[in-house]
């Protein structure tokens, strides 16, 4: 078979500018949120799988958190449970948390395992709950309006934000050469689970571990201007900037709030990108433009 020219300089190309990154990050952990479309298409599955593969046999230590918001909705509706939302958050009951733990910490989790070690890695799955890792309290949320004298206390039930992670549980699992999955549950002081943002978790995991970048993946393209042009090599002072002028607004916000909280706290980078592109992890970290929005501390043309 006589070979193509064309098409081996293309493949040292792509190598020779994956390399340096290689390098840069052997070693290194980076945490990654897993959720939108890429958790849905079958060939985005198998691209992200094989992305987080490659990742472990350069010698990184990537960690998936995920979310699946889509798949308990389904089966709640299967069963006949009625679900409400205040202000994005779902009113989670006791009946509401069982399909919880059963979807995110049972049939998602297992099946990006079953994903990951289909593709050549070895993953373990866990939740906050499995060697009391992630410690959770009860997310208060309230809400005022002008005819109020003092805003409302809204309870939505087994709802948490992180109160605490043990990374010894995770560090036993990367030293081991497994690649963790976590589900984004908590227990709380008195011994009930609750169920927390996925964003946020893996934003706490990456302070925690000082890690060398969050990737957090979307649906969107990355944080866009007023023209709708994707913008990237951001400083957390741009960012801010972007939030006071309303150019970063709605839905976007509590993402990169998450992205800039854990900047802040040392981790040296965040991704926002775009997990509709097949291999968009890879293309992020291995090249020299990325394909999503980048926040640190300083300023960056290059992934």
């Amino acid at each position: 078979m006589a070979l193509d020219l064309d098409a081996a300089s293309n493949i040292a190309g792509v190598l020779t500018e994956a390399l340096p990154y290689i390098q840069r990050f052997t070693g290194k952990t980076i945490v990654v949120k897993y959720g939108g479309s890429a958790m849905t298409d079958e060939t985005l599955k198998n691209s992200f799988a094989r992305d987080i593969v490659l990742m472990k046999l350069v010698g990184m230590h990537p960690i998936v958190v995920h979310g699946g918001g889509p798949q308990i909705g389904s089966l709640l509706d299967k069963l006949g449970i009625k679900t409400d939302f205040v202000d994005g958050m779902r009113v989670t009951d006791s009946a509401t948390m069982d399909v919880v733990e059963m979807v995110l910490g049972g049939l998602v989790n297992k099946s990006i395992v079953s994903l990951l070690n289909k593709n050549g890695g070895k993953a373990i799955g866990l939740t906050g709950k499995d060697g009391d890792f992630i410690r959770a309290r009860k997310l208060k949320m309230s809400r005022q309006t002008p005819e109020m004298q003092e805003p409302e206390i809204i309870d939505i039930g087994h709802v948490g934000e992180v109160e605490s992670i043990n990374p010894e549980v995770i560090e036993m699992i990367t030293q081991s050469n497994f690649i963790p999955v976590i589900a984004p549950i908590g227990t709380g002081d008195d011994g009930a689970s609750y169920n927390i943002n996925a964003d946020l978790v893996a934003g706490k995991l990456a302070q925690l571990l000082q890690a060398e970048k969050l990737v957090l993946l979307t649906n969107i393209a990355g944080v866009q201007d007023k023209a709708g042009k994707v913008l990237t090599g951001l400083s957390t002072r741009e960012v801010d900037d972007l939030i006071a002028n309303g150019t970063i607004h709605g839905g976007m916000l509590p993402k990169i709030r998450c992205a800039l909280d854990a900047v802040n706290s040392g981790v040296k980078s965040a991704q926002i990108i775009d997990g509709r592109v097949p291999h968009a992890v890879l293309l992020e970290i291995f090249t020299n433009k990325g394909i999503g929005t980048q926040i640190s501390n300083r300023l960056e043309t290059t992934t």
